[in-house]
């Protein structure tokens, strides 16, 4: 195995729009980001992954085939990035896979994120550290989130709360306190009602800068219903995902209704953002709330966020990490805690019974 410091961090998320990844610099007090590079999911793969998210017919075979195809497609990216850093893949001491969550059922003892790492590391020639979720899960944990520790170690001021907050499909946050006091879970939906509804209605992936959001009404009686989800008064720890807040829970919550589309939808973005400050307003009140994910460029959310928080809401961007390359940032540090046997994750966050050394090792 090379000795080095540079770890690839590969990232996709709930929302299925893209593999996001990274070269890290892990040399030093802070961890520098060397390139990074994003690429959207072959459209064949999403949809595959799509139907893995609820139960169907074949589901195993469907999933080991899902896997192997996430591999390649994963694999393609690598050698991508590689070529855009001019670097061989010996110069990478390991790759951070998350894989792609299809379940996460931890109050049943098990969350699964598929991806095969023996193919990706035959195809890339490095060694793959991956399956990250489930010893924490083995612990009593949630699983999930498991970037808090991340957050904390390159996030973290002495002289404010300062909350991180990642709108994916699911939205998590950390609770950074200048006191030292780190927390963090899931909020419940980020962008996946959004993007669910508006591929319904116009056939795009996501709402761009939340135009279609900003361009309807909110409806106060939706809203109020949505938010008695019990999820949402549920204390930390927690997770969720798609599991829960898919479309048969939207469809639930419409039925008898006629409203118009464009409201429905500036309703989602508000539930979105409600959801989000409830769970931040209850762990205190935020010097500062950095956003990454791709709802760090839906300006509509950003709006009703600062609206709601009366604090300053911006991109993650403003401490030096662009927001799309947070998460994947954050699996190539995994993947060096895992190879230099650091324990990841906060007990604290999420329920686990102590820390632990995240993740499994495919050797190269």
């Amino acid at each position: 195995m090379a000795q080095s410091n540079l770890y690839i961090g590969l990232m996709t998320g709930t929302s299925l729009d893209g593999i996001d990844a990274v070269i890290v610099d892990m040399q030093g007090t802070a961890p520098r980001l060397v390139a990074s590079l994003g690429a959207p999911l072959p459209p064949r793969l999403r949809s595959q992954l799509l139907q893995l998210q609820s139960a169907s017919h074949d589901e195993i075979h469907l999933a080991q085939l899902a896997a192997n195809a996430h591999s390649l497609a994963c694999a393609a990216v690598v050698a991508t990035l590689l070529e855009k850093a001019q670097l061989k893949p010996n110069a990478i001491m390991a790759i951070g896979n998350h894989g792609q969550t299809i379940r996460h059922r931890p109050e049943l003892g098990y969350t699964l994120q598929i991806g095969n790492h023996a193919l990706l590391a035959e195809h890339t020639g490095i060694t793959v550290v991956g399956d990250f979720r489930s010893r924490d899960v083995a612990a009593g944990g949630q699983g999930a989130p498991l970037v808090p520790a991340f957050h904390q170690a390159v996030f973290a001021s002495p002289n404010q709360n300062r909350v991180i907050l990642n709108i994916g499909g699911i939205a998590n946050l950390s609770w950074l306190g200048q006191d030292q006091r780190i927390t963090g879970f899931d909020s419940g939906p980020g962008n996946v009602l959004m993007d669910l509804w508006i591929y319904q209605h116009r056939g795009a992936n996501y709402d761009a800068d939340g135009a279609w959001a900003a361009s309807g009404q909110i409806l106060p009686d939706l809203l109020a219903d949505m938010l008695t989800e019990p999820f949402f008064a549920q204390p930390a720890p927690k997770s969720t995902g798609r599991d829960l807040f898919h479309q048969t829970w939207l469809d639930q919550h419409l039925a008898g209704r006629n409203d118009k589309p464009a409201d429905v939808q500036a309703t989602l973005c508000a539930l979105t953002a409600n959801s989000i400050s409830q769970a931040i307003l209850s762990q205190g009140t935020p010097d500062e709330v950095l956003v990454c994910g791709g709802g760090a460029h839906n300006q509509q959310l950003m709006h009703l966020l600062a609206q709601q928080l009366s604090c300053p809401v911006s991109s993650t961007a403003s401490a030096g990490i662009h927001p799309d390359w947070v998460e994947a940032f954050a699996f190539a540090w995994l993947a060096e805690r895992c190879i230099t046997r650091a324990s990841a994750n906060l007990p604290a966050v999420t329920g686990a019974q102590g820390p632990r050394i995240l993740g499994a090792i495919w050797p190269n």
